[in-house]
């Protein structure tokens, strides 16, 4: 099983002779002003958990987007800082961009474009003239700011996610053969038919088969792919290595399903900290010893979190016995607000919660508690601590990390996981109860089955799932792409 020790020592032994590039458009840590002082803060997400210590053991470079005025004092006169804060030992170019780029590049052709294109929850997507030119624009600025760094040192370029589909072909355009790229798209790769409406999507094929190697969280995204790639371009494609040759050279294609730090997540969830701040949860929200349903989010319309509160509402019209006896905490984290669908999908919220409280309170009592209030990492963890039943409902998701945060906090072997079948997640964690988040009638009723499952039945399903987390976990998935990123072979530069 891999281990963040494991992974260290083996990318130290191996990788000794060539530079780790990470590229994201997000920061694994960013300087904020707090309490009179600048201080560094980690960001949360499973990459950063994964690429950091890989990053530490081989003295590499993250390059990503500064995103506060602080970020730019701490930096040397080549835009780098040197992390992370308690021993330095990677270091971390910032590039920053106009408001003109964030709007065009970032929120519009990445957020309002990209995002909902791939995504099947039915937001119609917008490609503008003006984000695509910006997108290009930005994704150049990242294949600068790689190709200053390397210099003539072999290279693995390794970067994350959509927003950066095209860095790769501007470092191809250098003529550069001492670097090695790989891209991970972590979201789902959508079926052709539905990629055929990107006015760009020969242009982003031809980006994304600059690179070396891509990742996607499960087969089927590869195949979808390999599927656009044989509608758009002249090219040979090998199904049974999965790979694409195209002008002259391969890109091999592999699913490698993100994960969590296992171990870490089980160990702090059985801690005193987190036993402390679930008693005071359970009292600043006055939940006593009734059941809890909870959901954890960040609020975006492809997590179904309006289909998740229908079914509670379906659930109580049919089973009104269980009124006063469970809460559903939904905590959500507000994202892209100035969206217009993100706003949309707030107000919608917003009124669902109002309504179905009214609907079936009784007393003091209302089936919902939906809060966007800051909670702690801590904080979380006690949620998935004290569920009797966690919801993951999502309409579309690449993997979904929740689910098995959730698994991973369960060291009790209690609970149970709801777990929407149009997430890559539900492909590892089958002993979760699957649901259709369309089909309301059907979540209702699973819900019921929830809150009647024997707890023998709910140990075993959790023993099972524990068991696939643990040995699936983020360092596996981290290893296993440098260990393919490994196989390839340099030219003489």
């Amino acid at each position: 099983m891999w281990t963040k020790k494991q992974l260290q020592e083996t990318m130290k032994a191996k990788m000794t002779d060539y530079l780790l590039v990470v590229v994201s458009n997000r920061q694994p840590y960013s300087h904020v002003f707090k309490s009179g002082k600048v201080i560094c803060q980690r960001q949360p997400g499973g990459v950063v958990t994964a690429l950091s210590p890989v990053l530490e053991a081989t003295n590499g470079i993250w390059i990503a987007v500064g995103s506060s005025p602080f970020d730019r004092q701490v930096l040397d006169s080549n835009s780098k800082v040197k992390l992370p804060p308690e021993h330095p030992s990677y270091e971390l170019k910032r590039i920053f961009l106009s408001k003109e780029e964030l709007d065009s590049y970032y929120y519009g052709y990445s957020n309002e474009g990209l995002w909902p294109l791939s995504h099947i929850a039915y937001t119609r997507p917008f490609f503008l003239t003006s984000g695509w030119e910006a997108y290009q624009r930005v994704n150049k600025k990242f294949a600068d700011a790689i190709l200053e760094e390397v210099g003539n040192q072999k290279a693995f370029i390794w970067v994350q996610d959509f927003h950066l589909a095209l860095v790769a072909k501007y470092l191809r355009e250098a003529n550069c053969s001492n670097i090695i790229t790989s891209l991970f798209w972590h979201i789902p790769w959508p079926n052709s038919e539905v990629f055929r409406i990107c006015p760009q999507r020969k242009e982003l094929v031809e980006g994304l088969l600059a690179y070396d190697l891509l990742g996607f969280q499960i087969r089927y995204h590869c195949d979808n792919f390999l599927q656009a790639v044989d509608r758009e371009l002249e090219s040979r494609i090998d199904r049974e290595k999965m790979s694409v040759s195209f002008q002259n050279r391969e890109t091999f294609v592999r699913p490698f399903p993100i994960s969590i730090d296992f171990q870490a997540i089980s160990k702090e969830a059985e801690s005193k900290e987190v036993a402390s701040e679930l008693e005071r949860i359970r009292e600043e929200f006055a939940l006593g010893d009734k059941k809890i349903l909870v959901g954890i989010d960040r609020i975006d319309y492809t997590k179904g979190i309006p289909e998740r509160f229908r079914a509670i509402d379906r659930f109580l019209e049919k089973n009104p016995e269980y009124k006063e006896k469970f809460v559903f905490f939904q905590l959500g984290q507000v994202s892209r607000i100035h969206i217009p669908r993100y706003k949309q999908l707030n107000d919608e919220l917003n009124e669902l919660a109002v309504e179905i409280n009214w609907k079936h309170s009784q007393g003091s009592w209302a089936p919902i508690i939906f809060t966007r209030t800051y909670m702690s990492y801590q904080d979380i963890l006690a949620l998935y601590r004290m569920a009797d039943v966690c919801f993951v409902s999502s309409l579309h998701d690449g993997m979904n990390l929740v689910a098995k945060e959730f698994v991973a906090a369960r060291s009790d072997l209690n609970g149970v996981l709801i777990l929407s079948q149009f997430t890559g997640a539900s492909r590892e964690l089958e002993d979760a109860l699957l649901v259709n988040p369309y089909d309301i009638e059907a979540f209702a009723g699973t819900i019921v089955q929830a809150f009647h499952m024997p707890l023998e039945e709910r140990e075993k399903r959790m023993r099972k799932m524990r068991e696939v987390v643990e040995q699936n976990n983020i360092y596996r998935w981290a290893g296993k792409v440098l260990s393919q990123l490994l196989k390839f072979e340099f030219q003489e530069v």
